[in-house]
């Protein structure tokens, strides 16, 4: 009997759990068959979608449920840790994934001594069988950091959107870090309303010494002193004086430098440095970065982890890896690229050193071996994370700064190049600047008391500029700046103030709506503190300081929420709705003869009679009475056939793209969503039916005949791997669902998604 009883035991299996299930192909391939692999899709607990869910009398004592949806997934999960002799739960590596592996484990209610908790930062057979060796208790300092981000954007988002829906418009929704990050827009907007250009005028000299190349040179002191012309005539008078002058080298100024490659990635710099060079967004950074993560299908090799985890905001790199990226250089590139010894570079005094930096699992698997088994954005994202890895193994670049003095009488100009006389890392990777650009000149041999032959003086008019709007890349860099949020929530931050219209692109940039700038306005006006960037980025410390057991949580949470409530209570109590004021017009009521106005209303403005309301006429604004519906704004879309500017506008069906010199040009074409076409790759596109309810469907309708009422998400199914997910709304609630027949995938859309550290 005791034999039997120990044949028996044999048999029973490991039970590991994870949150994808793409990683499950990879991780049965590393642990073979004493291991069931299962996933949790995500979270399997949250706090209630209909309620507060959190009891602020009582400690704050959260009410967790299981999530819509995760009912069947907890029951397989369930089955097969009845069958276990031990328990490994593999979320993620972070406080999401420490809760997600908190509430399992609570759901299963297994035994303490057979429940362990792993984490691995790359899926490779090393990382994961290292952590099966190495399990450890699930971290409560995590779980708290965790539950106190989720309580502090439940009591903000539940307690703020009544009151803009009663002070501004209904179904409006805000949220703790998201509010702060619409602010940041919306102070630079007004930044750059309130800038007052100022004229001014360079002088640019183009001359030729003795060798070529021809070389600029620009004025850049008078009298010694340093010069600032403010007007043309001022300009026309310096060029005149210098006509008979001549000018010769005075000064010739050589200096040596080195530069370093930039550190390995992190979050947050792959997030800027994707959007400059590849154009991506920071949310489709991060959708591709999970796929490399997860697993790519290498033909024989299978299923491979390409990279790290992709959430981090540590530089540190494994012994291993650079051991291997040295011995790369090596071979590649020879011992002149590489260092003496493997550099170190340093983390901010918040990362989290048991992660590692954005690298590859193995530099022997360069872009172009496995360019075939990846999509191509897979590719782009692979090769530029690939690249700046190796690049920040290798040894320094040399530069020769070179400035030159050249004067002419009481005149002094200037002229500067930099001449690369090694390359090191630059041989493979240049960090990008905010604008795209690197650096670059060359300057001809030059020697002082060079007489120069003068080419051409040319005055030049300026005007000073605003600051620029944010971009993708330098949005992401202010907020790392100013400590609002944390990297893996950057992505969630920016498409929130997309989706809600309090934000819009236009050519590329982040400019406030009306409507953002309204519930900004009004919210920094009664929620001072909740709205000031030093007392976010001291709550963001605070969580890092949970996590460390340095704070309760509870207190943390209690200090912010009794100021918050006290300033939520006054703003309820006062009268009136905030909207923006009425615009006059010139156009005379046709109905009664008083003046029109634009008005602000539920969908945007209109034009109102103001007898309101003895006189209740109204129409839509519309822009230049062209016929073709309202304009809104202008988009960086270009027109196929003239190539002027197209505009974004409405008509009875739906919205559209129109050439904004219409009627001399009548193009037009369906709005782009940015998302492939699952079954022919074109553009989805944005259209609406007679009634006004809109659809999406293929741009290369009728070739290819796809459509959907639901708005699609640009995310791949986890269950069967399709290529993209839908949002449905029905009176049980919002989820995220796959259309592909026989999955049934669905989660639930979270509220405050946003400021949460997971994919939704």
């Amino acid at each position: 009997m005791k034999i039997a009883l120990h044949k028996e035991e044999k048999k029973l299996k490991s039970l590991l759990i994870v949150e994808s299930p793409t990683k499950v192909k990879t991780l049965s391939k590393f642990l073979g068959k004493d291991f069931t692999i299962k996933a949790s899709v995500g979270h399997v607990k949250d706090l209630p979608k209909k309620e507060i869910g959190v009891d602020i009398e009582n400690d704050l004592t959260p009410t967790y449920v299981v999530i819509e949806g995760k009912e069947k997934v907890l029951k397989e999960l369930k089955k097969a840790a009845q069958k276990a002799d031990k328990i490994y739960l593999g979320p993620d590596p972070d406080r999401e994934g420490e809760a997600i592996a908190w509430h399992i484990a609570e759901e299963l209610n297994g035994s303490s001594d057979k429940v362990f908790r792993v984490e691995f930062n790359e899926i490779t057979e090393k990382a994961v069988t290292d952590a099966i060796k190495h399990p450890r208790k699930i971290n409560s300092y995590l779980v708290d950091a965790q539950q106190a981000r989720r309580i502090l954007d439940r009591l903000v988002g539940y307690k703020l959107s009544p009151l803009l829906w009663r002070k501004v418009r209904r179904g409006l929704s805000a949220g703790r870090v998201q509010s702060v990050a619409l602010r940041l827009v919306v102070d630079r907007e007004k930044e750059i309303e309130a800038f007052k250009t100022k004229e001014y005028w360079s002088i640019t000299a183009r001359l030729e010494g003795r060798e070529p190349p021809p070389f600029e040179a620009k004025l850049f002191k008078v009298s010694g002193e340093k010069i600032e012309i403010g007007n043309g005539d001022d300009a026309s008078a310096i060029v005149e004086d210098l006509a008979d002058k001549t000018l010769a080298v005075t000064r010739v100024d050589k200096k040596t430098r080195r530069r370093s490659p930039a550190p390995p990635f992190i979050t947050s710099t792959l997030q800027q440095e994707a959007s400059r060079k590849l154009r991506f967004t920071a949310k489709k950074t991060m959708l591709v970065a999970q796929q490399l993560y997860e697993g790519i299908e290498l033909g024989t090799e299978g299923s491979v982890g390409m990279i790290t985890y992709m959430r981090t905001d540590s530089v540190k790199v494994a012994d291993e890896a650079q051991h291997e990226a040295r011995a790369f250089i090596r071979g590649e590139f020879g011992n002149d690229y590489m260092p003496q010894k493997p550099p170190v570079y340093k983390s901010k005094k918040s990362a989290q050193e048991a992660h590692e930096a954005i690298r590859p699992t193995s530099v022997l698997r360069p872009p172009q071996a496995v360019k075939n088994y990846m999509s191509r954005d897979q590719h782009k994202l692979y090769t530029l994370i690939w690249n700046r890895f190796i690049a920040c193994q290798m040894i320094s670049a040399t530069l020769e700064q070179t400035s030159v003095d050249i004067e002419a009488d009481k005149y002094l100009f200037r002229a500067s190049g930099t001449v690369v006389k090694f390359p090191g890392f630059m041989k493979l990777y240049i960090e990008s600047g905010d604008n795209g650009k690197v650096e670059e000149g060359l300057l001809p041999l030059l020697a002082e008391g060079d007489t120069l032959k003068t080419l051409g003086i040319t005055p030049k008019q300026h005007f000073t500029q605003p600051p620029p709007r944010y971009s993708e890349a330098t949005l992401v860099k202010e907020l790392e700046a100013k400590g609002i949020g944390r990297p893996s929530t950057y992505a969630n931050i920016i498409s929130t103030i997309l989706d809600r219209k309090y934000t819009e692109k236009v050519e590329g940039r982040f400019k406030p709506s009306e409507l953002g700038v309204v519930v900004s306005d009004m919210l920094v006006e009664r929620f001072s503190e909740l709205m000031d960037y030093n007392f976010t980025a001291k709550m963001e410390n605070n969580l890092d300081k949970i996590e460390e057991g340095g704070f309760r949580w509870v207190d943390i949470v209690m200090d912010f929420y009794r100021p918050f409530d006290r300033d939520l209570e006054e703003a309820m109590n006062l009268q009136g709705k905030v909207k923006p004021e009425d615009i006059p017009t010139d156009e005379i009521c046709d109905k009664c003869g008083k003046p029109m106005v634009i008005k602000w209303g539920r969908h945007g403005r209109f034009v109102a009679c103001t007898g309101f309301p003895d006189c209740k006429n109204t129409r839509p604004l519309e822009g230049e009475g062209n016929g073709q519906g309202a304009e809104i704004h202008k988009t960086d879309e270009k027109c196929e056939k003239c190539g002027s500017d197209m505009v974004l506008k409405s008509g009875k069906f739906g919205r559209f793209l129109a050439c904004s010199k219409y009627p001399e040009c009548k193009t037009t074409k369906p709005l782009s969503i940015g998302i492939k076409c699952p079954d022919d790759g074109g553009e989805l596109v944005e259209r609406g039916t007679k009634k006004g309810k809109v659809f999406y469907s293929c741009g290369n309708y009728p070739t290819c005949k796809f459509a959907t009422w639901y708005k699609p998400v640009d995310r791949s199914c986890p269950q069967c791997g399709a290529s993209i997910l839908v949002e449905k709304r029905t009176k049980k609630g919002e989820y995220t669902a796959c259309l592909k027949k026989g999955c049934g995938y669905k989660e639930e859309i979270e509220e405050a998604a946003e400021e949460q550290e997971f994919d939704v």
